[in-house]
């Protein structure tokens, strides 16, 4: 998705580096268990509202586990929809080791953030993105592509 927003538009070329990666993979006789999300949000997201800070990454991120249950879900069966969120919000939100590289000036590496309260928005933002993420899977896609295990 260019910019991390589905109205960006999809890079087929993407599309198809995934597409050969997960057929390689069956082909072989390997499962894939794929994590939607790994420490990769776009940057544009940062940029235009701060990402996981904002009640709009949901959506965002919504689009983009849609467009992955819907192109690559006839072949894949095991989902994790995020890897390590509290990790994330603790280095990326409180002492701004990893991006977005946020917390309060006390912490003495960071020229923008506050560690008493980003850290939980952060973190309320990726529950509901989760939650999001299962109702969509089990409303749309769990009857016609028989995931094995729980997203």
């Amino acid at each position: 998705m260019s910019e991390g927003k589905l109205n960006g538009g999809v890079n087929p070329l993407g599309v198809k580096f995934y597409n050969d990666l997960i057929n390689e993979l069956l082909d072989n006789g390997i499962k894939p268990l794929v994590t939607l999300w790994h420490f990769d949000t776009p940057q544009a997201l940062e940029d235009e509202y701060d990402s996981w800070l904002s009640p709009k990454i949901v959506k965002d991120y919504l689009d983009y586990v849609d467009l992955c249950f819907k192109t690559f879900g006839d072949r894949i069966k095991f989902w994790v929809t995020m890897n390590e969120p509290n990790g994330h919000c603790m280095m990326g939100y409180d002492t701004g080791i990893f991006a977005p590289g946020r917390c309060s000036s006390y912490v003495g590496n960071c020229t923008v953030g506050n560690s008493a309260t980003e850290p939980y928005i952060a973190a309320h933002h990726y529950l509901l993105s989760h939650a999001a993420a299962v109702q969509l899977y089990r409303q749309k896609y769990q009857v016609s592509q028989k995931m094995i295990s729980d997203v």
